[in-house]
């Protein structure tokens, strides 16, 4: 398989890799713009302008948007991130014209109707209702402010309720004059997909766009602290967030590594320390993210009130003890679930598709899936045991809890276990 990439005069990119005996093609153009690139009064407005690409455009109604893709046995989705907002579909090869005539409709031609706005922000207001009901999904909103506070990338993606409220027309046009440029638009392909079919299509859509200069976003400053919300809930949630590498730092794949082994699975200690062998909690994980500038290592777990404290001193203990005997066939395995994730990953064609524009908008090319790999395969478990010394003892800490938590330790209690 190879990958194929044009730069349009204007900026605009274009990626696609033919993926044979596929019958289909994920296309979409990926945005890089998102959370992180409104200023605090437009905190929201990149996820309620993707609400509204699917709202009309000059020539087609919502319904008929939908209709154009359904009808061909397609479907067409769209996401928003802190970074990037996606519009994309998965259709068979005859209709990728059609796929990608559609998502150049949406976003060069949206009339953000009134009536439309008023519809969507009503569903937005209640999508924000939602996500504060749900408290394995809030709690980590709150994480992210306490790590980045009083920064774009501590605001939710969902914005303030209040902001959504003052939206208008005027307000999204302008987020799409200041961060819609061809040059932050890149068009993505995998599957049944002929390279240049994309790129003479793509040249009659976007190549009229005017090149602008990149918006330029705030550099992010991981600052850490606590919030505490007590609620009488079922059970008590808490999340727990470390400074780690940005995804073009050398230790991005070190501190995968570690998070997986540390909570990435069935096998990874805490999971078994404290959900199998002391039954302290149902759902317990560790994850790694990462932006352009900065990282987070996150912990997460919900448990009884009367469970809590244990649990949280448990996982500072397991932090210090993985910087001393975390063993090669744990970091072994870790790496062996990574690889396989990224390869059964890379089988579909919208993982494929998305990738593709990942790479491009972080290196600016397409890197070999061996070079990923071997990568992957570089961390040593020196280095992983170092990563973990300094999640355990120096790396700048948050955490939030919400529920029946007025039992828990408090973050200065915390630190004082790292150091002990």
């Amino acid at each position: 398989m190879t990958v194929d990439l044009t730069t349009l005069d204007n900026g605009f990119r274009i990626v696609s890799e033919h993926m044979p005996g596929l019958q289909s093609t994920a296309i979409g153009v990926w945005v890089t713009a998102g959370g992180r690139h409104e200023r605090p009064e437009q905190n929201g407005i990149a996820h309620f302008l993707e609400h509204m690409a699917f709202k009309g455009t000059a020539s087609r109604s919502a319904l008929q948007i939908a209709e154009a893709i359904e009808d061909v046995g397609g479907y067409i989705n769209a996401y928003t991130s802190r970074e990037v907002t996606a519009y994309y579909a998965r259709v068979l090869k005859d209709d990728v014209a059609l796929a990608l005539d559609v998502i150049s409709d949406i976003l060069l031609n949206p009339v953000f109707d009134p009536r439309e706005i008023e519809v969507e922000r009503h569903v937005i207001l209640q999508e924000i209702g939602q996500a504060l009901d749900t408290p394995d999904d809030v709690i980590f909103d709150w994480l992210q402010a306490r790590a980045y506070p009083d920064q774009p990338l501590g605001k939710t993606i969902l914005g303030e309720a209040g902001n959504v409220r003052g939206f208008g027309r005027d307000d999204l046009a302008r987020f799409v004059a200041e961060h819609y440029g061809p040059g932050q638009l890149i068009l993505s392909a995998a599957g049944a997909v002929d390279h240049d079919q994309i790129v003479a299509l793509a040249k009659e859509t976007f190549g009229n766009m005017t090149a602008r200069d990149d918006a330029k976003v705030e550099q992010a400053r991981f600052v850490g602290g606590e919030t505490r919300r007590d609620k009488a809930l079922e059970q008590a949630h808490v999340a727990l967030a470390f400074e780690g590498p940005g995804y073009r730092d050398p230790d991005f794949y070190t501190a995968q590594i570690y998070a997986v082994a540390l909570g990435g699975g069935m096998s990874s200690r805490l999971f078994q320390e404290i959900r199998e062998k002391r039954g302290l909690c149902y759902s317990i994980f560790a994850q790694t993210g990462a932006y352009a500038d900065t990282g987070m290592t996150t912990i997460y777990a919900g448990t009884g009130a009367e469970d809590l404290g244990n649990l949280i001193n448990l996982t500072f203990d397991e932090l210090k003890r993985a910087t001393e005997d975390m063993a090669a066939a744990e970091i072994d395995r870790a790496r062996a679930q990574m690889k396989a994730g990224l390869l059964m990953g890379l089988e579909s064609p919208s993982s494929r598709a998305e990738r593709l524009a990942r790479m491009i908008q972080i290196w600016g090319k397409v890197p070999p899936i061996e070079e990923t790999v071997a990568r992957i395969d570089a961390v040593t478990a020196d280095g992983v045991r170092a990563f973990a010394d300094h999640i355990a003892r120096t790396a700048p800490m948050a955490m939030a809890l919400y529920g029946p938590v007025s039992g828990a330790p408090d973050l200065d209690d915390l630190l004082g276990r790292r150091v002990a």
